[in-house]
């Protein structure tokens, strides 16, 4: 099949916007420039004016299935992650069961196979069941497809533990991404060690309990040569770290989410649900370090950490709800209106952050508009305002402390492979 998008506004090298035709054959890029040679095709898709970005790329996010279909499914996460414009996202292991041997795996691919909307990427898990006491063969499953290696949700309590994965991992040629979390110093923590936590009178999580365990974790990735990746950095402690392991030379990236960019301990506003997620959301100072982080490189790129809960589970105070927060849906808009369209970085840095950077970081050949590769893109609408509605999700969670803020730069269309994933029902006429 032969595809050609035509009036399409794209970014040159230089940043600046440009108007850009594209045409896509056997869902593989032929050619992007201006003005193309006229064809037959068997469909045009006029984007009249939108912007066309590369599909963003997330490597972490929750889809729950197998066993916590009632907060989502892979169809409803991969629909969720369509309309916000996500045509590559990698499915972290905490599921039940958890995809530690190949048959789970296997069981597993073949669900995505059958129900996903976009390209899916499993994770496999570090330990056994996560449970942090037997490693997993991880050459056998990086073998049969395994994304990466993690036990995100859970950290690695055993120093021995994890410098024996990261030796495996860097054997089998992948890498170990962590949720960082010491055990010992959570005690029961529901929220940031701080202000509101005073305020509020609950339990608070010290910015130590992620920082020690990444400083330990560097120094074993420094000794073992392992690709050492660090989820939703959260401290400027972590911070620190992260940028004195980079100057040391030693193989560290790390990611962000948009709810730790946007909103700090001081947004807070009530004891509810909607708020608690891990890490929890930290002080000004620590908001601050990581959008200086993110800024300088010492953070890789942006991931949303897309944790979807029932309604009833998240309708409740922070002592009983579940940690985790929605992102698919809602991440470039919000990161359009408030980074971009308030002066803190570009349009093609957001674009980088959400695309090249996280597909250079685990070598994935996605996240970029050039001849020759995948026909991932989707189109955006940078001029509208909308105002975010969580009860229009396509995904099963609507947890979201962000309902009602109004933005800009929401996703139209979504195209994977050249072959259309999602579309918004006011643009099905610009099909011809």
């Amino acid at each position: 099949m032969k595809v050609k998008v035509i009036n399409a506004r794209a970014l040159k090298s230089s940043g600046k916007l440009e108007s850009a035709e594209m045409v896509i054959e056997d869902g593989v890029i032929q050619e992007i420039g201006q003005e193309l040679t006229s064809a037959t095709f068997d469909i045009v898709w006029d984007a009249e004016g939108l912007f066309i970005s590369p599909g963003f790329v997330d490597v972490h996010v929750h889809l729950r299935e197998p066993g916590g279909e009632a907060k989502e499914t892979i169809a409803t996460g991969t629909q969720a992650a369509a309309k916000g414009g996500f045509t590559t996202i990698c499915a972290m292991p905490n599921t039940t069961p958890v995809p530690d041997d190949v048959q789970k795996l296997d069981d597993l691919m073949r669900r995505i196979k059958e129900t996903a909307r976009v390209r899916v990427l499993p994770y496999a898990s570090i330990t056994s069941r996560q449970a942090g006491r037997e490693l997993v063969d991880m050459k056998v499953l990086a073998g049969n497809g395994a994304f990466a290696f993690t036990d995100d949700g859970v950290g690695i309590q055993n120093a021995g533990m994890m410098q024996e994965a990261m030796k495996e991992a860097s054997s089998a040629g992948k890498a170990v991404v962590a949720h960082c979390e010491d055990n010992s110093l959570v005690h029961k923590g529901v929220c940031h060690q701080g202000e509101v936590s005073q305020r509020l009178a609950l339990p608070g999580i010290a910015s130590t309990t992620e920082s020690v365990q990444i400083a330990r974790d560097v120094l074993l990735a420094e000794q073992t040569g392992c690709h050492y990746h660090v989820c939703h950095v959260s401290t400027k402690e972590s911070v620190r770290i992260i940028r004195n392991a980079k100057k040391a030379g030693i193989h560290v990236t790390a990611e962000v989410t948009p709810h730790h960019l946007l909103l700090h301990e001081d947004d807070i506003t009530e004891d509810h649900g909607f708020y608690k997620m891990n890490p929890p959301l930290r002080s000004r100072e620590d908001q601050k370090a990581l959008l200086e982080a993110l800024k300088d490189g010492t953070i890789d790129f942006i991931a949303t950490d897309h944790a979807p809960h029932t309604e009833e589970e998240k309708q409740q105070g922070f002592l009983n709800a579940p940690f985790g927060i929605t992102g698919l849906e809602t991440a470039f808009p919000l990161l359009y209106t408030h980074l971009v369209e308030k002066g803190f970085c570009t349009l093609k840095e957001l674009v980088d952050w959400m695309t090249v950077k996280p597909a250079a970081v685990f070598n994935l050949p996605y996240g970029t508009l050039i001849p020759g590769a995948p026909a991932d893109f989707t189109m955006v609408d940078l001029e509208s305002e909308r105002t975010l509605d969580r009860k229009t999700f396509l995904s099963k969670g609507k947890n979201t402390p962000f309902d009602g803020w109004t933005l800009k730069g929401w996703p139209v269309r979504t195209i994977v492979n050249g072959n259309l994933a999602w579309e918004e029902p006011t643009h099905e006429a610009a099909r011809t």
